[in-house]
């Protein structure tokens, strides 16, 4: 198996990537039961330093990610208010070729966001 699961988060309130931004992977078995399968912090270019799945680990089904992108501004001393407008942004997508790559990037400002299915 070839599959994998990338991301990157990208802040376009300054035009960089984003870096220390931590970003959770959880398996949706059922409207009541999700499971955490991983987790691990952006490094200087936004990205993980390995992807979130790959390989046999790569099963069809349906995931989350989690960015926590309240900690990250409260932790660059940006003003988001208390509380911030964004603190957990979850983007929920299907994974159903597990032998593909899936790239869900996420574009943030402190006062929103926007993602895709990227390449």
């Amino acid at each position: 198996m070839t599959g994998k699961l990338t991301t990157h988060v990208l802040d376009t309130s300054i035009g960089k990537p984003a870096s220390g931004v931590l970003v959770e992977l959880v398996r949706v078995h059922s409207t009541k039961e999700k499971e955490i399968i991983t987790s691990a912090y952006t490094n200087e270019d936004g990205r993980l330093n390995q992807p979130l799945l790959e390989g046999k680990h790569m099963k069809m089904g349906i995931y989350e990610l989690h960015f926590y992108v309240g900690d990250y501004y409260r932790n660059r001393g940006a003003a988001t208010g208390t509380p911030s407008f964004l603190d957990c942004v979850p983007v929920r997508f299907g994974i159903s070729e597990p032998d593909s790559h899936y790239h869900v990037p996420l574009l943030i400002s402190p006062g929103g966001y926007s993602t895709y299915r990227g390449s």
